[in-house]
């Protein structure tokens, strides 16, 4: 089923999925056939729009790079607020589920999608942004393998001094320990440490902390980058003097990473080291990760895209039965247009002929008038020439006026025959005209070509 219900220029086609505040469709530009998404936000009537789509708006606004999923445009109407997005095929999880060894992925496709991540979130920190809830559902990847940073629904922008925010923000498993610890003065650091998070995952094929809650959860990443030391502590304090620690930290040695990630390279375990760091200040911008040896040693290969990905435009995040549905959704637009565009061609040929046999209608009633004419001037000169026979008797008067009335005679009848030929020529060409097919109109009339 399609809608166009409130929707403007754009035809809302299947569901996509649906979360705890927004549903998303897959839609079609009426005016471009481009696929978008719709995000559908619905609003209640007393609470009004969610201050979370105000703020992903007016952020996406002003973020337009090619690793940041485009906000197209915004529809509001009193039920509901309609985002939309460029379209993307799927997210990265959905990726790494149907394209990765048990969910790993081949390391080439790895170093290119954190380098795609890190250019997204450098972006999004030199425009003073915070994501704050990176996540392999939140990063989608179209069917040319572009990673693109989406929902930014928690996003914040941040200024000097480091402003004061929420610590229930980023889901459990990429949150930073300093904002598990209570911390509220977090900055572009809470961003890199889930990029290390989903990095480690793209290379494993499974999250690398697993907690069940908080505590649980700064547990398991004290039991891989060890327990920080009291300075660490002291240090993150002072730079986070809302955090109090009721107990003191449960004791675990620091593991070495390449025996939790065995398949990483020496130079992506050198940076996964500088982007999880138990404390914020010691942690890589998003710049300095961008220019590791990981990144500048060899260059950056094309993600490995499955040949079903690159060379159909069918959604992989679909089921089969949805893909079809939207492709035969498609075609019956398209061959509704093709048909609309041939009776176009068909009205304008009639047309065209109608006004072709009305013209030549027209010049036959001419010609008979003059035809008409004619005739009555030949009979005045006879007319004439009988009564001038009664005064003249001069025969080479008579001689001189009879040719020169055979000259008239001859000059009118070939006048005659001209008109009369012209006009069979018109109605022979207005038949042809009308019986013509609309396909066969020619170069410039074919609507499968798309060309006038």
């Amino acid at each position: 089923m399609t809608s166009l219900i409130g929707l403007g220029n754009y035809v809302q086609l299947e569901k996509l999925g649906e979360g705890t505040y927004a549903t998303v469709y897959k839609g079609r530009s009426r005016t471009t056939s481009e696929i978008v998404a719709l995000k559908e936000i619905h609003l209640d009537a007393e609470e009004g729009t969610p201050s979370t789509a105000i703020r992903e708006i007016s952020l996406m606004k002003e973020l337009k790079h090619v690793n940041i999923v485009r906000l197209h445009d915004v529809i509001h109407t009193e039920s509901k607020l309609v985002l939309i997005f460029e379209y993307c095929e799927q997210d990265l999880k959905r990726y790494m589920d149907t394209h990765g060894d048990r969910g790993a992925l081949p390391l080439n496709t790895v170093k290119n999608f954190t380098y795609q991540l890190l250019s997204g979130i450098s972006f999004c920190h030199a425009n003073r942004v915070l994501h704050r809830d990176l996540k392999p559902q939140n990063l989608l990847i179209n069917r040319r393998g572009e990673l693109k940073i989406g929902d930014f629904g928690l996003a914040r922008a941040f200024g000097v001094p480091v402003n004061t925010f929420s610590n229930e923000v980023v889901t459990l498993w990429y949150r930073a320990p300093d904002v598990l610890l209570g911390s509220r003065t977090y900055s572009t650091s809470i961003d890199i440490w889930s990029v290390g998070c989903i990095f480690a995952e793209m290379i494993t094929g499974y999250p690398l902390f697993r907690g069940r809650d908080n505590n649980d959860q700064l547990v398991q990443i004290m039991k891989i980058v060890g327990t920080p030391s009291d300075a660490t502590l002291q240090q993150i304090k002072i730079n986070s003097p809302e955090i109090q620690l009721k107990q003191p930290l449960s004791k675990h040695p620091k593991q070495p990473l390449h025996s939790i990630v065995p398949k990483a390279p020496r130079d992506a375990i050198n940076l996964l080291e500088h982007l999880l760091q138990f404390e914020p200040n010691r942690r890589y911008d998003a710049q300095e990760a961008l220019n590791h040896p990981y990144f500048t040693s060899a260059p950056i290969q094309a993600p490995a895209i499955p040949p079903s990905v690159s060379s159909s435009t069918a959604s992989l995040a679909l089921p089969p039965r949805v893909a079809a549905r939207a492709s035969q959704a498609s075609a019956a637009v398209q061959a509704q247009q093709v048909a609309a565009q041939q009776q176009a061609a068909a009205a304008q040929a009639q047309a065209q002929a109608h006004v072709q046999a009305q013209q030549a209608q027209a010049q036959a009633q001419l010609a008979a008038q003059q035809q008409q004419q004619y005739n009555m001037m030949l009979a005045q000169q006879r007319q004439q020439q009988q009564q001038q026979q009664g005064y003249y008797a001069d025969p080479n008067i008579q001689a001189q006026a009879a040719a020169q009335m055979q000259l008239a005679q001859a000059q009118a009848q070939a006048q005659a025959q001209a008109q009369a030929q012209a006009q069979a020529q018109a109605q022979a060409h207005a038949q042809a005209q009308a019986s013509m097919d609309p396909n066969q109109q020619g170069y410039y009339m074919n609507p499968n070509d798309g060309r006038y």
